[in-house]
């Protein structure tokens, strides 16, 4: 299993036209049980693979967050997500007309979403299909959405917008580092349709006023 390693690779990825054997050794590192550091449509986020418990500790590490935080499947597409969550027929077309995006939905997780990864008391977790060529390709490439979380460090107010400052960050505790020009610095809106109701969570880089 990988491990964080004394200094992390450094994948220089084209935004627009992602060059696939890049993509393909970033996948391989998280196939591997490895955690990558990389660019998403609000900011960058951490991610591992499903089956990576050593990978979600790693993150909880470097965040500094409890057994109660709610992790992110960024998925490929309408039907991975869904096999992940479940959608109701209110919540459907709401889903659906945001994404892809940056908007993270809190639904009720079906059994195909491992248990350590899952909130502890309400079973629930994050979805999102984002508007990026890159983290589209290693979800796609990967074949299973790639657990994630903001790549937002304790004391910090805004994430890193560039594979340098991730670097410098971070090039120790992480495998891989994407650089794929700067992103933004706003994290995802959240939106809560576990309990029925919507609930903005966290305001972010998601319009709220379609809601």
């Amino acid at each position: 299993m990988a491990r964080s390693s004394p200094s992390a690779r450094y994948l220089d990825i084209h935004p627009v036209d992602p060059q696939q054997r890049l993509i393909d050794q970033a996948v391989d590192v998280l196939k591997d049980g490895g955690l990558i550091a990389y660019p998403t449509d609000s900011c960058y986020a951490l991610g591992c693979s499903l089956g990576a418990a050593e990978g979600l500790e790693r993150i909880r590490r470097i965040r500094q967050v409890d057994k109660n935080h709610h992790f992110t499947l960024v998925c490929a597409d309408f039907a991975q997500l869904g096999q992940f969550v479940i959608v109701s027929n209110p919540t459907f077309r709401l889903v659906k007309n945001a994404t892809p995006g940056p908007y993270t939905f809190i639904l009720p997780a079906t059994k195909e979403v491992p248990r350590r990864m899952a909130h502890p008391k309400k079973h629930t977790v994050g979805v999102r299909i984002p508007d990026h060529r890159v983290a589209h390709a290693l979800v796609e490439a990967l074949g299973e959405p790639v657990v994630s979380s903001t790549l937002l460090l304790p004391g910090q107010e805004d994430p890193p917008s560039e594979g340098w400052v991730v670097q410098d960050l971070l090039g120790d505790q992480v495998d891989v580092i994407i650089d794929s020009g700067e992103v933004g610095i706003e994290p995802t809106t959240v939106v809560d349709l576990s309990g029925g109701d919507l609930e903005i969570a966290r305001e972010g880089a998601g319009d709220i006023s379609r809601f």
